[in-house]
This record gives structure tokens, sequence and C-alpha cells, in this order.
């Protein structure tokens, strides 16, 4: 069977791949993109976008409950847990389909199937209807991440759940354990106990979020604690005794083994790249730790290959998915672009409160030799915050102390996801302290305790 020649084949439709395709297109390459299972892949489907339709549902029903606070009335509060998931698996499946008609727009080929790299420069793609065989001179690897299953805590779908189960639940946790607190597993535990569920995460690290800053984490655990959310950090899930409607948990905590029953686990202990079956060991591909080592253009030093997203290594967002997705694509087409600068990425985190940084934390800018000026400013000093009823939060900026340089920014509260963007742009500007403090930020918004908390880094804040 003779083989369609393209000038560049994505593997992998998620945020990284799909975005590749398009960019690839719009520079007048001729574009295929292969995937074996959803348009949009993980993020769309299973990731970013349903838990953000979830969460939400969990935030308004909380606010519901607060309805008194803010003058009104609301009687025999509940929720249908059926609806809930089926709001956000149509919110999925509007955007999945969004991603399919940007396809056909920018006249991408879609083939569905399963790719294989038999040799450089050729994709074998098992599709329904048999093998088809690509070529082309440039390749992209965009086939993202699974979940991590640690032994003895694999999901079983009924009482042991990832974090697709727990999309699609087929009941609501009375007594849910859940199992790591990055990302994943705190957005799960905010979730579940704001409906209800007697939640308790359990952290390997000496703190839960363990990638953010220290202040931050420990402001976060405050709020989760007091929304009755127990939290057991320096802790390990040794082993879990199935039983008929219920799980004993082994903890291993301060050096005692401690039994707690639950009736659900969710495990979110990470995430490992999809590197497997693709035949890349056999082209030179270098593996490690599930993910493909590139340089920062995202070549694998294979001669055309390249890989992206999840399966290029941490940080594992879908924003710098795309984004390098745009980079390998105008690479290809013969441009010059800019490398993807990974410490000005900003991460997100959709619990109540939100969670948002960027940058360095104020222990890693010491760890690297930096004097640093830190700022700090609370919600409860911002008339927005006040009237909105979210007194509870802070912002916190870390900078050079010898050149203002903004270092990193860290935010708990209300709508910080959002705001953290003002911090982004400063850094992909390279702005100092003195920039952001002559810039005038609009009253009353939550964004002005950004400048406040700069302000405050050169002692200079006024309200508080």
């Amino acid at each position: 069977m003779a083989s369609t020649t393209y000038d560049m084949i994505v593997i992998g439709a998620g945020p990284g791949g799909y975005v590749a395709a398009i960019r690839g297109a719009q520079l007048g390459l001729k574009v295929a993109i292969v995937e074996r299972e959803h348009m949009g892949g993980i993020c769309l489907n299973w990731g970013c976008i349903p838990t953000k339709a979830m969460l939400r549902s969990s935030e308004v029903f909380h606010l519901m409950h607060r309805a008194k606070e803010f003058g009104l009335k609301a009687d025999g509060i509940g929720y249908d847990l059926d609806a809930v998931v089926k709001r956000s698996r149509g919110v999925a499946k509007q955007l999945s389909g969004g991603v399919a008609h940007l396809m056909k727009k920018n006249k991408v080929t879609v083939v569905m199937g399963e790719a294989t790299l038999p040799a450089k420069g050729k994709v074998s793609v098992k599709t329904e209807k048999g093998t088809e065989e690509l070529e082309a001179k440039h390749i992209i690897l965009a086939t993202g991440a699974r979940a991590r299953e640690l032994p003895g805590l694999e999901a079983d779908g009924d009482l042991v759940w990832t974090y697709k189960h727990a999309l699609v639940p087929s009941r609501m946790p009375k007594k849910l354990l859940v199992i790591g607190s990055g990302a994943i597993g705190i957005e799960f535990a905010s979730f579940y106990n704001t409906l209800g569920a007697e939640t308790t995460v359990v952290e390997v690290m000496e703190r839960i979020l363990p990638v953010e800053d220290a202040e931050i984490s420990a402001f976060a655990k405050k709020a989760f604690t007091k929304q009755k959310m127990k939290i057991m950090e320096k802790a390990m899930v040794k082993q879990l005794d199935r039983g008929k409607g219920k799980v004993t948990a082994h903890i291993e905590v301060g050096g005692k083994v401690e039994q707690h029953e639950f009736d659900t686990v969710i495990s979110a202990v990470g995430i490992v790249g999809n590197v497997e079956g693709l035949g890349l060991e056999a082209l030179g591909v270098k593996i490690d730790r599930t993910h493909v080592v590139t340089d920062e253009y995202c070549r694998t030093g294979v001669d055309g290959l390249y890989a992206i997203g999840d399966i290029a290594g941490a940080p594992r967002l879908a924003h710098k998915a795309s984004h390098e997705g745009v980079m390998v694509a105008e690479l290809i087409a013969g441009g010059h672009p800019h490398p993807v600068k990974p410490e000005s990425i900003a991460g997100c985190t959709y619990c109540h409160p939100q969670v948002a940084s960027v940058g360095l934390t104020e222990a890693k800018a010491k760890e690297k030799g930096y004097a640093v000026k830190v700022g700090r400013f609370p919600f409860i000093g911002n008339g927005k915050a006040i009237a909105l009823g979210e007194p509870e939060g802070m912002i916190k900026t870390v900078f050079d102390a010898k050149t203002g340089e903004l270092l990193g920014a860290h935010m708990v509260g209300a709508e910080v996801t959002e705001l953290i963007q003002g911090y982004v742009v400063g850094r992909q500007l390279e702005t100092t302290e003195e920039d952001l403090m002559n810039t005038v930020f609009p009253h009353p918004t939550l964004s002005e305790m950004m400048h406040e908390s700069v302000l405050d880094a050169y002692d200079r804040v006024i309200h508080i």
C-alpha cells in the first residue's frame, strides 16, 4: 500500500498536538494528525475542562449555602450528582467537537487510530479499516501522559478510582481518601469535600501542594482544614485492603502505621508519559523516567522528530504543551521562534480557595543564591474581596534585591487563577518592581492586591 506524504505529522490531538497542527497549517504546511481516542486529548475530555465544570458546580453549591450572608434566601439546597456530571460531560463534548471543526477549517487530515514509528520519517496507523502508512520529514510526538499506578494501590473503578472514575462517579463517596495533593488530588478533594464527603488527603511530601511556595501551602492547608478536610502530611499509604463496599487503608505517619476505613479512594500520585508501543527506542530516542529527552526546541536528537507537552516532561501543563506545539511548527516552517521558558509558565489549581503561581518560590530563589525582597498582601485589605465575600487569601511577590527583577509570584484566594497572568506578562516583558509600582491598577478590583504586594516588598504598602 502506497503511503501518503505530508510535511508534518502530529501524533496525539491533545492541547499540544492539535495546536501544533493548526499552526503548521497556518504556515502553509501539509499536516496530518493521528489520534487514538478523543480530539482534544485528556485535557478537554478527561482533565482540565471537565474538572473545571464540576468544580464550578461545587462552588455555586457552596455559595448557595452562604446565601444569607448576601441578604438572599435559598431553601432546600441540594444537588443531583448525575446532573453535575452530565453538565461537565456536555462542556467537554462541546469543546472536543470544536477541535474537530478547527481541524477541518485548517485542512488538517485527521487519522483516527494507534500510531507506531516503524522507521525515521514514517508513521504506521492501525485504524478500524486496517493500516495506513504515512510519511513526513517532520514528526511531532504529542502522546501525553496517564495516571501513575502504584503497586497495591491500583484502581478498580469500584472502590479505588483514578481521575477518570472521579469524573463520572457511580455514587457519591461518604468517606473519601485522596492519595496525593498535587493539583489533581487537591481539586478532587475540594470538589467532593464541598459536596459533603468526609475527605482525607494523604501527602508523602512534608506539605500539601508541594510545588507551591511554603506560605501558600500553609494558607491553603488552613483553609481546607477549616472546611473539615483532614490533611495528613509526611504520610504514606502502604496498602489497601479491599472489602465489600469498604477499603481499609494502612497509612504510615510519624513512624507508625494507622488503619483508616473509607468507602472510596482516589489515587492521584502523579502521571507517567505515554512512551510505550511507539517504537521510539528502536529509532534511538532517549527516554528518561517515562519522558522523552529533548533540547529547548523540543528536538529529540533523532533527525526530524520532536516531542512536546507531557511526554517531554515537566511542567506537565496544557498551556506549556500548546506553546511548544506552536514553537515546533514555526521551527519546521523555517521560522526562528523563542524557546518556551519553563520558569515563566504559571501553574493554576482550581480548589477552593484557588492557588496560582509563576516563577521561583522564596525558598528556591534563596537556594539559587538570590538576595530577595518579599512582599505580601492579604485579601482582607482589599475592598473588592470584601464586597465579594471572599476576604481569605494572600498574594506574595519575590524580587531580586539587586536588580528588582520579579523572580516569582504566589497566590491563594478567589480568582487568583485569573490574576496570575498579570505577573506572567510582567515576567515576559522583563519587568522590574519600578514598572509594577508605576502601573495604575483599576479600583475596585482584586488586581490591586498585586500592586500592593509589590509595594510591600519595598516597604511602600498603603492599605495594611
